[in-house]
């Protein structure tokens, strides 16, 4: 083995952790809604808030991020990122002292723009770092490690934070969240030193990743004259949005509205089962993608997502629970199998196509926040017919919207 393919091999491993982080930060969201609701006695509307604000970061910061790293490069992006994760971690602590919301949210807003960053820079850098004909591979490595996070993370969050804070008075609830977020902040920010002094492979020739322009793109000038990229951000929209608001609501769901009947710190640990059956999903996915249709596939979970959901709604009990759990493993396949048939035929405007989808990901904020307001208003249970819509836009685009503008 020679000194590149190590230096390459150390890079990948390194790399792997901020998909980790990242994925570990984002699914402890899901904790800190009822730790919010129960904290300041709050409706479905205000708590969801948390989502609101993590995700509208990636609207509002991914096009500044990209500026960004297009000045000062990826390892050092790489390196503000994680310092800016770090820091809205520990921005907690003094939020917690003085219990006020907004604090919060601006600790979560300067957390998620970190995030953001490493999203912008990080995938790009995976794809690259070795053998070009295997960047899916390395890839879908990567994200394993993301649903690994989303299991470990629940579980973390039900025991440090939500675990006893029934009953207690305001300023003790708040205190659960500062021995969690100052432990993150000094992980990351170590991370972030680790990062500045790592010596990772030059990536100024980041063109070598773009999808080569073999076609002539049809005198198209822009990615707006796509129409199936276009539904495909939609379908972007919907499939984050849903993958959300489901786990988002879930702890209330199973615990706090004794649909299933659980504590909220056991309805945590159950959460975990969620997003292991997104983990599970992705594995199984990868096998029979390689004899079936993507497409096909992804009509297939949304159908089955919508049966869950269905089910989940006018059902109780573990029937319910589980269920709704399942919706978890239905996800597994979502995002690559609708970001593939997105970009398919873009050629030269491929990594704009990119960029268009990513930002897309903001469905992430509304539509729990809307799943908030329909809670508050018609009751949580119900409320997540709200989700069987996003699927439903989904199955529209496997099976129509990804063909339209395509010369198939």
């Amino acid at each position: 083995m020679n000194k590149t393919t190590t230096n390459v091999k150390s890079a990948f491993i390194f790399l792997v952790t901020l998909f980790f982080m990242w994925a570990f930060l984002t699914a402890l969201n899901d904790i800190l809604i009822p730790f919010v609701k129960e904290l300041f006695d709050f409706g479905y509307t205000e708590a969801a808030l948390v989502q609101f604000c993590f995700f509208g970061a990636f609207a509002l910061m991914a096009m500044p991020a990209s500026k960004v790293l297009d000045k000062v490069g990826y390892k050092k992006g790489i390196v503000i990122g994680l310092s800016l994760m770090g820091l809205g971690a520990f921005l907690f602590y003094p939020a917690s002292v003085v219990v006020k919301y907004p604090l919060f949210l601006g600790a979560l807003f300067i957390l998620a723009t970190g995030v953001t960053m490493l999203q912008v820079a990080a995938n790009p850098y995976v794809a690259v770092l070795g053998k070009p004909e295997l960047a899916a591979s390395r890839l879908n490595l990567a994200q394993g490690f993301n649903s690994v996070a989303k299991i470990i993370a629940p579980a973390f969050g039900s025991a440090l934070i939500l675990t006893g804070m029934e009953g207690l008075p305001q300023e003790q609830q708040a205190e659960a969240v500062q021995i969690p977020y100052v432990g993150l902040a000094i992980a990351l920010f170590l991370l972030a030193t680790v990062f500045a002094f790592l010596k990772l492979p030059n990536l100024r020739d980041l063109e070598a990743v773009k999808i080569a322009d073999a076609a002539h793109n049809d005198g198209k000038t822009s990615i707006w004259q796509y129409p199936h990229l276009l539904l495909g951000a939609g379908a972007i929209f919907m499939y984050v949005g849903a993958e959300v608001t489901v786990a988002s609501f879930m702890v209330s769901f199973l615990g706090l509205e004794h649909i299933a009947n659980l504590k909220a710190e056991d309805a945590g640990y159950y959460l975990s089962l969620y997003w292991g059956g997104l983990m599970v999903g992705r594995f199984l996915g990868a096998a029979i993608l390689q004899k079936m249709e993507s497409q096909k596939l992804l009509a297939t979970m949304s159908i089955a997502a919508i049966v869950c959901l269905v089910i989940g709604i006018s059902t109780s009990g573990m029937v319910a629970a589980w269920a709704i759990i399942l919706v978890g493993f239905c996800n597994a396949i979502m995002w690559s199998n609708i970001f593939t048939l997105s970009i398919a035929g873009l050629g030269k405007f491929t990594s704009q196509g990119s960029g268009l989808l990513v930002t897309a990901i903001v469905g992430g904020a509304i539509i729990p926040f809307i799943h908030g307001m329909l809670a508050d208003g018609i009751g949580l249970q119900p409320s997540y017919a709200i989700a069987i819509v996003c699927y439903l836009y989904i199955l529209f685009y496997a099976n129509k919207g990804y063909k339209i503008g395509r010369n198939l």
